[in-house]
């Protein structure tokens, strides 16, 4: 049986204790697959509305989660010993590898189409120019900065004897950029909510 395999047979959980943490566990799963598929059935059905609905709460959940990452996480990670932020960095990033990623691609896939249903898709908009920035800077840090460093996490995870002061700094790293994010993805909601409202030349 594949590494993969063995470790979805036992439930997503190491073999033993001494293992390695899985990649891979079920929860995985339903973190890609529900945003994913509702974002084919929406372009799929053409259903402005069920597309909205989509965008609307991948956006949230995607926002969310970096406020909540960048206000609460991040500031209880520095307050951790360099083992215990690793313990606790271990648990987390294997649902964090999944789950962000899918929630901003869906997100920003979504965005787009709505923007093109709606007839506002044009770049001479101001705020059009601003979104198109705003989701630039957004996927440059989360799959330029947050996946690489996640992945890294996960790599070191799986050595031997991992660095636990390496894992504990990627760890804090990404709970403060969670917080940048945050606050970009706020703005790109401003301007998004004024764009919705009519007001295109913001």
């Amino acid at each position: 049986m594949t590494d993969v395999g063995h470790l979805v047979a036992h439930g997503g959980q190491p073999a033993s204790a001494e293992g390695p943490p899985p990649i891979l566990t079920w929860r995985a799963f339903p973190l890609v697959l529900v945003p994913v598929g509702a974002l084919v059935a929406a372009l799929a059905l053409q259903r402005f509305v069920l597309l909205d609905y989509v965008h609307v709460m991948s956006g949230a959940l995607w926002t969310g989660i970096d406020i909540f990452m960048g206000l609460v996480i991040g500031p209880i990670l520095g307050r951790m010993s360099g083992p215990a932020r690793a313990d606790f960095v271990q648990r987390l990033v294997p649902t964090m590898l999944f789950l962000m990623p899918t929630l901003a691609s869906v997100t920003i896939t979504a965005g787009i189409y709505l923007a093109m249903m709606d007839g506002i898709f044009n770049l001479h908009f101001l705020a059009i120019q601003l979104a198109g920035i705003f989701v630039v800077i957004l996927a440059g840090q989360g799959f330029g900065i947050f996946l690489p460093n996640e992945l890294r996490i996960v790599l070191e995870l799986r050595r031997p004897r991992p660095d636990i002061a390496k894992i504990g700094r990627l760890g804090l790293l990404n709970a403060r950029l969670a917080g940048v994010q945050a606050v970009f993805q706020l703005a790109l909601i401003f301007v998004m909510a004024n764009l919705a409202a009519g007001l295109v030349n913001l």
